[in-house]
């Protein structure tokens, strides 16, 4: 693990104030493995309350609008995200791409607005089973890659890529560290072409039913720098397990 690792926690839609516990925990937690960036990213509506309950880690939003205001019901900007005390935002999610129809220009969009907003960036790629076993996968997800990254200048320092192939999201299914690595190769290889030397300094993330059991395993992959985390971010006692893991990779 060459980068800085940084394991990130999505809640999805989960979570009251009763479970800012959990986060407190989580942030003592993170206070023990300086060596590693932790991250949190609830629903909007604990935004906030997160942001102030904790120190020492990342809080963050799910997902933004492209637009920074404007007539969009129920939709958040990214100007409002950051107001709440959010320092990132997910954009992408295969939840977003598959359940709300969004698209690799609607992603690039909204990645382009939250760091126009001073915001740093998690964009999401992946492919689904039919695409895997159909040996479409590293296409696939190079492609979603070419349409979804930011461009502009110095997009790549506030930027980080998970890779969640699509089958393994909350699945309990795993691909194989050997499948990871070769992935996360690919994705690099893209990286560098987009940006550059800078594209060598994006952290690449896997997510997709990470666990205790299995972090240490997926984080030692080739090119991985982290993980997003669903289910097993929602408390304390299997979050932390993860972060550990990722400091004993760190050290």
């Amino acid at each position: 693990m060459a980068l800085r690792p940084y394991i990130v926690g999505n809640w999805k839609m989960n979570g009251t104030r009763a479970t800012l516990a959990e986060a407190r925990a989580i942030d003592r937690a993170a206070a023990r493995h300086p060596a590693v960036d932790v991250a949190l990213a609830p629903p909007f509506t604990l935004i906030q309350a997160m942001a102030e309950a904790v120190q020492d880690i990342g809080v963050g939003g799910q997902d933004c609008h492209a637009r920074a205001n404007g007539a969009f019901t129920g939709d958040i900007s990214a100007a409002m995200l950051l107001d709440s005390g959010a320092r990132f935002t997910i954009v992408g999610h295969s939840e977003r791409r598959s359940l709300h129809g969004e698209d690799d220009a609607v992603v690039r969009a909204k990645a382009e607005a939250a760091q126009a907003a001073g915001l740093s960036v998690i964009v999401c790629v992946g492919e689904t089973e039919a695409e895997r076993d159909s040996g479409q996968a590293e296409a696939v997800v190079a492609g979603q890659l070419d349409g979804s990254l930011p461009r502009g200048d110095n997009a790549a320092a506030s930027l980080a890529v998970a890779y969640e192939p699509v089958w393994a999201i909350g699945t309990g299914r795993v691909p194989s560290v050997a499948d990871v690595g070769a992935m996360h190769r690919a994705v690099r290889a893209r990286l560098v072409a987009v940006y550059g030397e800078a594209g060598a300094g994006v952290r690449i993330l896997y997510g997709g039913s990470v666990n205790a059991a299995n972090a240490g395993e997926l984080l030692a992959a080739d090119e991985v720098s982290g993980a997003l985390v669903g289910g097993a971010s929602l408390t304390a006692e299997s979050f932390s397990a993860i972060i550990a893991a990722a400091a004993t990779l760190a050290a």
